[in-house]
């Protein structure tokens, strides 16, 4: 195989390599573009005009107008600046979980039949072919280098042509889950063993034709045939990560996933070129990579049912309850379970002849889940798993014993609620995410009324029915008993759905002043109010409000700034403590 110089290796390694920093570090925030609109459309004093007016009632009337003005503009900067830091604060860390998640997803790739076997092929042939092994050494690293960069294309292709907008919507997007639930369903089957999904064997053919030309060229179509031929084996993993990553709404999150799954994937094969020898304590090829597969297709077929119940939540259809959930679950655990044992085979299986050490030890991991998620057909928590469950109020039968809300306090609560502001307004959406115990609100004018009716501040909860910290907020920190006790006695609690699917009747349909879109359902309503009002589209989202509408202000007079998710409760309390504070002072 004719090659580069040294020289020039050096200089194509320098290119990818910096090719690959910019990849990485040219991330914008998702919000950024939103809150550029908001700090165009803030509130400016720099155009007033006076006019003198004969009466001073007017001339009163136009100073306090102005006033108000000013005040609104600051409260926009103040909660503008909070937002953002919160929303950057955030966003590396959703990065890096995208990441770490590829990472792992291409470890696991490369221990599947498709790619497992290749590992002492490929470096036997740079070892071999190159004539010494600092060029096996070179040859190696650009192999692994044109993985990556064949990888992180796809995975910018994906955001560029869905742009950072369209990915925010995906994730509650009804035709998108649908979508992705019965192709994670196909691929899991496919991995179960009833057929391959392979890419067009003309396009393999074709690029191995081309890795024989030498050069650099030969060697990156080396690995884009390794990524063809391997398609069966890595396109289910690769299709569930950029379904993950996508579902995120970051720019970057199909790149960052892609990068961290082909890092992964192109690792082996540049460690084994430096460390030849290694090669020899790697366990032989055999029916183990089989089972990885099997496995792996009953994990797909678990994990597209959250798509499915995300699709349930958000246009009402009510049937895909907590128990039909974990009821699944708790039966692909039995199956993942008595497969590793060897009670279940498939027709191309090897025979299970005794239990190696780590069939052992994963089925012990497999039936002690399984054995975890009983409980939680009635009613428990199952806090480790409670953010990917449906929301408990689904539940038919549900024996826990957080308390029902029975007491003197909601009595008197509904009691002091004057007659005139009527039914709680869409509260019929929502029963099957209501947090038993608490009495939530859904629309934002009636909860002012309320809030000036009992004389309690408002706890906004910008929420969503396919938010995953949302339900692990819930389950983690709501369900403490202080922080239960302060959200049920000491607030009026007002949940607004951002991904409710639900049509506003048409005289409440509306174009944005701050998107320019039109609003036609629930939850774009208050998606819109989110992002207008507080320059913020994460959820969750908590806003403490007083019966006017205004933020809660702390003993210095600085507003008390929106909190995103906070796992750590006495945090939370103590912002909650804050609130309550201010609104009494």
């Amino acid at each position: 195989m004719k090659l580069f110089n040294k020289g020039a290796y050096l200089r194509a390694g320098l290119i990818t390599l910096i090719t690959l920093i910019v990849l990485n570090i040219a991330g914008t925030n998702p919000v950024y573009a939103i809150q550029k609109k908001a700090a165009d459309t803030t509130v400016s004093t720099a155009d007033v005009t006076f006019t003198d007016i004969p009466t001073a009632a007017d001339s009163i009337a136009i100073r306090k107008k102005q006033a108000d003005s000013v005040k609104k503009a600051e409260a926009a900067k103040v909660t503008k600046t909070s937002a953002s830091a919160s929303k950057t604060a955030e966003k590396p860390k959703s990065l890096w979980q995208i990441f770490i998640e590829g990472l792992l997803g291409g470890f696991t790739a490369v221990i599947l039949p498709c790619i497992y076997p290749l590992l002492p092929l490929t470096v036997s042939f740079f070892t071999k072919k190159s004539g010494s092994k600092s060029k096996a050494v070179m040859q190696s690293l650009i192999y692994g280098v044109s993985i990556i960069v064949i990888y992180v294309t796809l995975g910018l292709l994906i955001s560029i042509i869905f742009g950072s907008d369209a990915l925010n919507e995906l994730a509650t997007n009804g035709i998108f889950n649908i979508f992705f639930f019965l192709l994670l369903i196909v691929f899991g089957i496919s991995f179960l063993g009833a057929f391959e999904i392979v890419l067009p064997s003309k396009l393999a053919n074709k690029l191995d034709e081309n890795s024989d030309k030498g050069g650099l060229a030969g060697i990156f179509f080396m690995a884009a045939t390794l990524v063809v031929v391997s398609f069966s084996c890595t396109g289910p993993i690769i299709g569930t990560l950029l379904v993950d990553a996508a579902s995120k709404g970051d720019r970057l999150g199909p790149a960052m996933g892609m990068f961290g799954f082909s890092l992964a994937l192109a690792l082996p094969f540049t460690i084994f070129a430096l460390f030849p020898s290694a090669l020899k304590t790697l366990p032989k090829s055999g029916g183990w990579l089989n089972s990885v597969k099997v496995v792996l297709g009953f994990l797909e077929l678990a994990f597209a049912l959250k798509f499915l119940s995300n699709v349930d939540l958000a246009y009402h259809w009510n049937w895909f309850d907590r128990e039909i959930f974990l009821s699944l679950w708790i039966a692909i655990g039995l199956m993942i379970g008595l497969y590793l044992i060897g009670k279940i085979k498939f027709s191309h299986d090897s025979d299970v002849k005794y239990l190696t050490i780590p069939r052992t030890f994963l089925a012990i991991i497999v039936f002690a889940f399984v054995i975890y998620m009983i409980p939680g057909l009635w009613g428990a928590p199952l806090k480790s798993i409670s953010a990917f469950l449906p929301p408990e109020a689904t539940q038919d039968f549900n024996l826990s014993n957080i308390p029902d809300g029975s007491g003197s306090a909601a009595a008197s609560s509904s009691a002091a609620i004057p007659a005139s502001i009527g039914e709680r307004k869409y509260a019929a959406n929502y029963t099957r995410i209501k947090t038993k115990g608490l009495d939530a609100w859904y629309d934002y004018d009636q909860a002012l009324q309320v809030s000036k009716a009992l004389h309690k501040p408002i706890l906004i909860d910008f929420t969503g029915f396919n938010c995953v910290n949302c339900r692990k907020m819930e389950a983690n920190v709501w369900s403490d008993p202080q922080v239960f006790s302060r959200i049920k006695n000491d607030f009026v609690l007002l949940q607004l759905v951002v991904d409710d699917k639900a049509e506003l009747p048409v005289n409440e349909q509306f174009v944005s002043d701050y998107s320019g879109k039109k609003i036609t359902t629930l939850g774009g309503k208050w998606s819109n109010l989110e992002a207008q009002r507080f320059n913020s589209n994460s959820q969750p989202l908590y806003v403490m409000l007083d019966g006017d509408g205004n933020l809660l202000k702390d003993a210095s007079g600085a507003e008390i700034p929106t909190s995103p998710a906070n796992y750590d409760i006495a945090s939370y309390l103590k912002f909650l403590d804050s609130g309550l504070a201010a609104y009494k002072k």
